[in-house]
């Protein structure tokens, strides 16, 4: 990414916020990270991290539009999807957790990671987003994938 993909990322980003100074100043100068409010601008769609890499691999196909802003978080082993607001979004499957309105989520700038939390696709600034039904399709894959992968052998054995 250029400087200026950077800088607009981190206006688009900290734009969330209730003060943007003060979250560009808390990425800046402190911890690393902002707590910003979800069904605003984007909701996140969080799912556990081999399901969400699978997924997220599955999205980069050239026939579909770049990806939007994905994080992970390495401690909690999780992947977030950044998509368009949605107060009436049904999100349902195990491990799957929606923050909509009334949601916080932690989030580093988008030029660095900040302790367990990483931009796998950091925000550029231009509003995209995931599409609701791509990363729903990926994520139906991925999940068909890791139940083959998970799946007991003729043996008896797991495959992973």
């Amino acid at each position: 990414m250029t400087n200026a993909m950077w800088t607009y990322g981190v206006e688009w980003l900290a734009a969330a916020a209730a003060d943007p100074r003060a979250c560009k100043r808390a990425w800046d100068q402190g911890h690393g990270t902002a707590l910003l409010e979800a069904g605003r601008f984007w909701d996140v769609v969080s799912v556990p991290e081999r399901l969400g890499l699978l997924a997220l691999d599955l999205l980069w196909r050239p026939s579909l539009p770049v990806p939007g802003p994905t994080l992970v978080d390495t401690a909690a082993q999780r992947v977030g999807f950044f998509l368009p607001p949605d107060p009436h979004s049904r999100w349902v499957g195990a491990g799957l957790r929606h923050a909509g309105r009334g949601s916080w989520v932690a989030v580093p700038p988008p030029y660095r990671s900040a302790r367990f939390l990483e931009w796998l696709v950091p925000p550029d600034g231009t509003g995209v987003l995931h599409g609701p039904g791509p990363l729903e399709h990926a994520l139906r894959e991925a999940n068909g994938t890791l139940a083959v992968l998970n799946s007991p052998s003729p043996d008896g054995n797991s495959d992973s």
